[in-house]
């Protein structure tokens, strides 16, 4: 794809790179498969139309539709014309001015035409992983959209994560007027259960095959996702007609390329309320210290937007900025005698280099981590012990709530990401896409590669915006971001 723009007298020619979504059509072979056969396009499978109701309110997206990755340009990096000839040959154009590559996600939505019949339909849903706020909002949605935009009616949970596929647990039938599923949209956790690890490919594969799956929903973050692209390759390998389909979960936000994942507002929400009573607590004693930690194993995105939301952190420390213990020290000093109190946010992640950890992974492949929020308050409880600068010494109150953050229910707007998530997966497994993920790119909400999220984790860049502002509000900027910037 190629695409010119022009503005003012501006001219600015992009190089679009569209990442595609790969479909059952193009590795399933139709012989396989009874009362099938090649339509008269030539299509590798039959193709029928959307039953969605044709009134205004029900939009079909063209496959053709593509959402811009990159929407900020700086025009001096990718011009160099200055030339002022409005009548000036395209392709001559084409040819002289250099491309700036931008990237290109394919549009989620329902299309006018389907690969499945829906009372063939045989769909299981999974949730992996940690809780996360919204879990239950996107199975009951992804229930809704089935059974009353398609019609189909034979919808399994898999209890308990990837290993419920196999182990012998009897799977769980979800109908969206019936429990668990009725009224579960207002409760926290999953009803179907979840659990760490247990993607053992070949006898996931195995089940669903034995089971008469033909669409597998899975519900989590990034090493779910790892799983869910290995999933997708050994049915592509055995040529099976199942199309599998991921949801991004993360509470910690880190899921490369989309905008953000669901339930990472409410859990901002929950933090904030954490640090209004660590700031209580603080400003109740004289030389009153607050510390608050919160999720972000390598990622500081809830630990960065709830200092930001809160305005009443002093100090924020993450993962991706890493500190010393004499800065901190030095920094909390002059807070406590300016201001008499201190709220101190860290992520779980932050200062383990500060610590000593075992080395250990858990079950999804996470390192283990040592505690940073009692190591931070013995650090500054002993340093005033022998210091002593400040009198009284500091009286320090230590809140660590993140089990109470991901269990409760999703907030308004996070609910809202949820049911638009689900609705849009529906519609692209319906569709015949397989492969790939659902989520948010520049706030529309697009179909994702497997391979294109499983990259990589996204962090709080050091330089970036975020940091700036948590620098600007806070008045702490540690030498890690100084010497990046080349403020030192």
């Amino acid at each position: 794809f190629g695409a010119i723009l022009k503005a003012s007298k501006m001219k600015v020619q992009l190089d679009l790179e569209v990442h595609d979504i790969p479909r059952l059509e193009d590795y399933v072979e139709v012989e396989k498969y009874a009362n099938t056969a090649p339509d008269p396009a030539g299509k590798a499978l039959p193709q029928y139309a959307n039953p969605l109701p044709p009134i205004p309110c029900f939009k079909l997206v063209k496959d053709d539709e593509i959402i811009m990755g990159e929407i900020i340009h700086t025009v001096s990096s990718i011009r160099a014309d200055d030339s002022e000839d409005e009548d000036e040959d395209v392709e001559e154009y084409r040819q002289r001015m250099p491309l700036k590559k931008v990237r290109g996600f394919i549009r989620a939505g329902a299309r006018a035409q389907i690969a499945w019949r829906p009372d063939n339909v045989k769909v299981a849903i999974v949730t992996c992983g940690g809780l996360c706020p919204g879990l239950n909002n996107v199975v009951r949605e992804l229930v809704r959209t089935l059974h009353f935009q398609y019609g189909v009616n034979n919808v399994w949970g898999v209890p308990y994560g990837y290993r419920g596929a196999y182990n012998g647990d009897e799977w769980i039938e979800l109908h969206p007027r019936l429990p668990p599923l009725k009224g579960s949209h207002k409760m926290g956790g999953t009803v179907i259960g979840t659990s760490r690890g247990g993607s053992d490919t070949v006898k996931i594969v195995d089940a669903l095959e034995k089971k008469g799956v033909n669409m597998f929903f899975i519900i989590g973050g990034e090493g779910t996702h790892l799983g869910a692209e290995k999933i997708y390759e050994e049915v592509k390998k055995r040529k099976l007609k199942i199309g599998v389909i991921g949801i991004p979960k993360t509470i910690d936000n880190d899921i490369e390329v989309i905008d953000r994942s669901f339930g990472f507002d409410t859990a901002v929400h929950e933090a904030v309320r954490a640090i209004h009573a660590a700031r209580v607590e603080s400003k109740s004693h004289t030389n009153g210290v607050g510390i608050v930690k919160l999720m972000g194993r390598d990622s500081g995105f809830i630990t960065a937007h709830a200092t930001l939301a809160s305005g009443d952190v002093s100090l924020c420390l993450m993962p991706e900025a890493p500190f010393t213990k004499d800065e901190v020290l030095k920094y909390v000093e002059a807070v406590l005698k300016k201001k008499g109190n201190c709220v101190i946010v860290v992520a779980e992640g932050a200062g383990q280099d500060h610590l000593l950890a075992d080395g250990g992974v858990d079950e999804s492949g996470n390192k283990h981590l040592s505690d940073i929020g009692p190591w931070l308050c013995s650090l500054i409880k002993d340093y005033f012990k022998t210091a002593k600068t400040l009198d009284p010494q500091p009286t320090i109150k230590y809140i660590d709530p993140s089990y109470t953050i991901r269990s409760v229910p999703p907030m308004s707007s996070d609910a809202l990401y949820c049911n638009l998530l689900a609705q849009q997966a529906a519609h692209g497994a319906m569709a015949g896409f397989t492969g790939f993920t659902v989520g948010l790119v520049n706030n529309r909400t697009v179909y994702l590669p497997f391979s294109l999220v499983n990259r990589g984790k996204k962090q709080v860049r050091m330089l970036g915006r975020t940091t700036e502002r948590i620098s600007m509000q806070t008045g702490f900027m540690p030498a890690s971001i100084r010497r990046a910037a080349h403020i030192d």
